[in-house]
């Protein structure tokens, strides 16, 4: 018998978690050790899945299937097609920077009023979460994924009422009562998705009487299979409502400014560059491959909400005056991208769209774990408090800017190549549906360059004039972040080899090609 290697891969940083939470409350530095090795460790068998994987080879590879309840057809199956070894690689190497940026950011806190915050609570929540994700990205059994997907909104709700941003205007009172309500809603709303989503697990079952993916692809291909129109529509609403509430999508968002606003650095970066990743890798896997008919029925719906998205969260962007939720509202802008190319139904869309996972997951990481660096010094999390940091913190200045150039998708950067991807596929079966899209770059660089206005050029103000720059912890954080985003953007073929295939599939799996250039209209 092969060594379980996927299995592993969930298991040691689930374990990691157990062992993190139970070291002594007076050893909060060997928590942190223990934590960040164990996140290390994760990464070196994320390294071995990819170097093991072949692009193409079979669909799925690595497979694990054991019998587990065998009364309701429920298999422990396990396996990765290139998508997910990408999502599976990106959630592995972010953990060790997010617990290296939250160091600090679970120390006790010295003022009466506030609660002791256990600091190996928050770095083991933080590995538990990251056992839960990645297990989800593996799962290829529909039972195994719902578990897990559900699962993740425990630790996830703990770190974001728990451990709340320190930099928070008001009385502790006040930011504590923030906190619950950011995390109650998150909570609220993923449950909310998920309870619908269970609704059409079950119904999947009834009709096809296993949850495997690969026997169901099966029983489509021999015919053997053949859901109703109405019912497999139905099923495709249940399952894509709880990913577009993960995503997330318009109108479905509202949970994202609120969490991320009041999470620490760190654990926004979870939120929306690792757990939200989830959501649309599920469209991929689960609503295009097992609901063909269904999807296509509702890609026009899918690309107008994906449009607000694009646009609506681009707009409140620029009008933020919170550096963190000006982030979050552009995040929801940037999925937007992702879910308009998985549903362009093209393959250029669809490897745009999961370029655009990584390759957001790595800018919003550099960006928002700056910008933590920036108002753990400042102690604001609002614009207007700063001015000519560039002047005093060049490093952290220049940071920032590459960051920001990042979101905004420059030329020579990582998301230009995912972006641009996404807008050709797009435009190549819906042109007006991209050329409205275009406007989301537009507005892009607007809030992105007027943030880095406001906060790093400009006269030093008083509170900012003596703001160190960034420290060795810290840029041992970023510049690895840094040197992906340039690398990745100008070498991006190793990940497009990668992924390339599994789309593909993905085609194939909803009978569609890619549409021919109207060589005529072109002359």
């Amino acid at each position: 018998m092969s060594f379980p290697l996927l299995t592993a891969t969930a298991v040691l940083p689930a374990v990691g978690a157990i062992a993190t939470a139970a070291v002594p409350a007076a050893r909060r530095t060997a928590a942190k050790w223990l934590a960040l090795l164990v996140s290390l460790a994760t990464l070196g068998l994320a390294a071995t899945v990819l170097v093991r994987f072949d692009p193409d080879g079979d669909r799925y590879q690595l497979t694990e299937s054991h019998a587990w309840i065998k009364e309701f057809g429920v298999r422990y199956e396990l396996g990765v097609d290139g998508i997910a070894v990408a999502l599976l690689a990106l959630t592995a190497l972010l953990i060790p920077f997010i617990i290296l940026a939250g160091w600090h950011d679970a120390d006790p806190l010295e003022t009466k009023s506030s609660r002791w915050r256990p600091t190996q609570g928050f770095f083991a929540l933080i590995l538990a979460v990251e056992a839960m994700v990645i297990i989800s990205f593996e799962a290829t059994d529909v039972f195994v994924f719902y578990i897990f997907f559900e699962a993740m909104l425990i630790p996830m709700y703990f770190l974001i009422g728990g451990f709340g941003d320190r930099a928070h205007a008001g009385t502790d009172e006040n930011a504590s009562a923030q906190r619950s309500y950011a995390a109650v809603k998150f909570l609220l709303y993923n449950l909310v998705g998920g309870l619908i989503m269970l609704a059409a697990v079950i119904g999947l079952y009834v009709v096809a009487g296993t949850f495997s993916l690969q026997e169901i692809a099966s029983a489509r291909a021999d015919g053997s299979l053949d859901m109703a129109t109405n019912t497999e529509r139905l099923l495709f609403l249940g399952f894509f409502f709880a990913f577009a509430v993960k995503a997330p999508l318009w109108p479905l968002h509202t949970w994202l400014p609120n969490a991320m606003g009041e999470s620490t650095a760190p654990v926004a970066v979870l939120i929306t560059a690792v757990v939200d990743k989830v959501g649309t890798f599920a469209m991929l896997r689960f609503c295009l491959g097992l609901f063909p008919e269904a999807s296509d029925w509702a890609t026009p719906v899918v690309l107008v909400l994906a449009l607000i998205s694009i646009i609506y969260g681009a707009l409140l962007a620029v009008g933020q005056r919170d550096i963190k939720r000006l982030v979050a509202y552009a995040s929801i802008s940037h999925f937007g991208f992702i879910i308009l190319g998985i549903f362009a139904m093209t393959s250029q869309g669809q490897s745009g769209a999961t370029l655009y996972m990584v390759n957001h997951g790595i800018s919003t990481a550099a960006l928002m774990l700056v910008a933590g660096f920036l108002i753990s010094r400042r102690g604001s999390r609002l614009i207007a408090d700063y001015g000519g940091v560039q002047k005093v913190a060049p490093v952290l200045a220049g940071t920032f800017l590459i960051g920001g150039l990042a979101t905004l998708s420059l030329p020579g950067l990582a998301p230009f190549v995912s972006e641009f991807l996404v807008l050709v596929g797009a435009f190549a079966r819906y042109p007006v549906v991209g050329i409205i899209a275009t406007v989301g770059i537009v507005l892009a660089a607007l809030y992105t360059l007027v943030l880095y206005q406001r906060t790093m050029t400009g006269p030093v103000k008083a509170e900012v004039s003596a703001m160190p720059d960034l420290r060795v912890r810290e840029l041992v954080v970023v510049a690895p972040l840094i040197v992906l985003l340039i690398g990745l953007g100008v070498y991006p073929k190793p990940l497009t080899d990668l992924v390339n295939p599994a789309v593909e599939h993905t085609m194939s799996d909803v009978q569609k090609h890619d549409p021919k250039p109207d060589v005529e209209a072109a002359k």
